[in-house]
């Protein structure tokens, strides 16, 4: 045993010498430089380059690193077969990735790329005014020498955009508010903001297909025209005027629409804006990919048409208030006692100014149930491109109502009360709040939700045309009250005629008699 030890103890002696010589010998300088050339050589003789993506780049965080991640973390792209799972803050989604030191093949274009996810220890760290985390992570990417302009010109463009793409799609809708008085909050931000939760979607929407089509084609193609707007030289915005009745789904129709393309939605209260130079603070403090919205224009302001508020002074000459289109706040001057009003003319530029153009992306959309209130140039294209009239319950909208309160398909209900239903719909003139409210309180019996709704209509309709056929008696006594003034009216004038008709003949006559006398008397 103790020769054992008495061996073990000169080996390591030996070991020791020749690496003390070998220090002598090749010093770190040295081994330096022949590492390095035998990794030139390498890169030199292999197909293959190599980038890395750091997650830290000096004292900042690599927004390449986080897009690569959330690329790789997509289903399409992960076959690894350890993943990591994590949830990122206000998201209502997992995301899964590549484990450490784990890698993947991915392949854009028919060229197929190697992805390493890095990650090693630091070293002991010297004085920094942001500490590092104790693990170095990164990603390297191999691919061939010959697609390396193709990868670096449009792959990394690629995994940007597909990253947003997931990152909005994983990130909680939020509902943004004008703050009181224009306010800032904590952050000097003046919107205010909640997650949005509303589960509308264009599956649900209570909606003539037809129409409901038109819209989401219209709407992807915004969302896809970029290079579109881009090449006519157009401010990548879109707007909609959504008019109708109450209670025939504009709100539903905004929610729907934030949904379908992951905006979030600014709810613009314009009473809460004192001034143009506001407005236009809100617009800039807006994000792109958002619906900036201002529901029943026609109610939040005094929007006086301009032909109405064109001042004309005694001399001829017009006002100059007359072409600014002075709108003010629901009181006049708000609560403070202020003289609180903004312009159409601020409102105009607002939706398609230049100050329209601070951001890209976005969607304005206008609500109202009174169109002909409003100003005709809020309702020109470049404003409001897309007017659409949200109407009275139809026979497919009602059938999407009956399928979402009831789970009824049109094959599960009887033929003659879906030919009934059919037929007095569109006589009944329901608004969809109130088919849907005829089916919520009858939904636990399916059946009797179904009698009770086609009572509702007929009822409905019943009043209406009791109600058309009163007003056209009303409008037939109304004409034939006309009628008989006119006729009053006319009868004098001829009365009169006669008469005078009646004196000059007998004038005529008296004339004929006295020359007769006098041609009598002087034979």
């Amino acid at each position: 045993m103790k020769e054992y030890w008495t061996s073990l103890a000169s080996l390591l002696g030996v070991l020791a010498f020749c690496q003390s010589l070998l220090q002598v010998v090749f010093p770190p300088e040295l081994r330096f430089a022949t590492v390095k050339l035998f990794n030139r050589m390498f890169h030199w003789v292999s197909s293959h380059c190599y980038f890395d993506i750091t997650e830290i780049d000096g004292v900042n965080t690599n927004e390449l690193y986080n897009a690569v991640q959330l690329y790789l973390s997509s289903s399409v792209s992960i076959t690894g077969s350890r993943l990591s799972l994590t949830r990122a803050l206000n998201s209502s989604a997992i995301t899964f990735g590549l484990s450490n030191n784990d890698s993947i093949v991915d392949t854009f274009n028919g060229v197929s790329v190697l992805w390493e996810h890095v990650v090693t220890q630091r070293q002991s760290q010297t004085f920094s005014w942001r500490p590092l985390p104790e693990e170095k992570r990164g990603f390297t990417l191999r691919i061939r020498k010959r697609d390396k302009s193709l990868i670096l010109d449009s792959y990394m463009d690629y995994i940007m955009e597909k990253a947003n793409d997931i990152r909005r799609k994983n990130q909680d809708r939020l509902l943004y508010t004008n703050s009181r008085g224009g306010s800032l909050d904590s952050r000097g931000h003046p919107w205010e903001s909640v997650p949005f939760k509303h589960p509308s979607t264009f599956d649900t929407l209570a909606m003539d297909p037809i129409k409901k089509q038109e819209i989401m084609d219209d709407l992807k193609d915004f969302a896809n025209g970029q290079g579109f707007y881009q090449k006519t030289g157009r401010a990548w915005k879109r707007g909609y005027l959504l008019f109708g009745p109450p209670g025939t789904g504009k709100s539903s129709m905004i929610a729907a629409m934030a949904n379908y393309l992951g905006y979030d939605i600014y709810d613009l209260e314009l009473t809460e804006v004192h001034t143009n130079s506001e407005l236009r603070k809100l617009l800039m403090k807006t994000s792109s990919k958002s619906i900036i919205v201002i529901e029943d224009i026609d109610c939040s302001l005094t929007l006086s048409s301009r032909a109405k508020s064109n001042n004309v002074s005694t001399n001829g000459t017009r006002s100059s208030y007359g072409d600014m289109g002075e709108m003010r706040g629901g009181g006049g001057g708000g609560e403070d006692g202020g003289n609180t009003s903004i312009t159409l003319s601020g409102l105009l530029n607002f939706t398609d100014g230049l100050w329209s153009c601070c951001g890209s992306e976005r969607i304005f959309v206008f609500t109202t149930n009174h169109i002909e209130k409003l100003d005709p140039a809020l309702l020109r294209s470049g404003r409001m491109d897309m007017h659409v009239f949200m109407n009275y319950c139809s026979f497919p909208a009602l059938k999407i109502l009956l399928k979402n309160y009831l789970g009824l398909d049109e094959s599960d209900l009887d033929g003659v009360v879906l030919k009934e239903l059919e037929g007095v719909v569109g006589k009944a003139e329901m608004t969809p709040a109130d088919v849907s409210e005829v089916l919520i309180k009858n939904r636990r019996d399916k059946r009797k939700a179904v009698r009770e709704l086609l009572e509702a209509l007929k009822v409905r309709a019943k009043r209406i045309s009791e109600k058309n056929i009163v007003s056209l008696r009303e409008k037939g006594s109304e004409y034939l009250e006309e009628e008989q003034e006119k006729r009053a009216l006319e009868s004098p004038k001829e009365g009169c005629e006669f008469e005078k008709e009646e004196e000059s003949d007998c004038k005529k006559g008296n004339d004929e008699k006295q020359e007769s006398t006098t041609t009598t008397i002087e034979k």
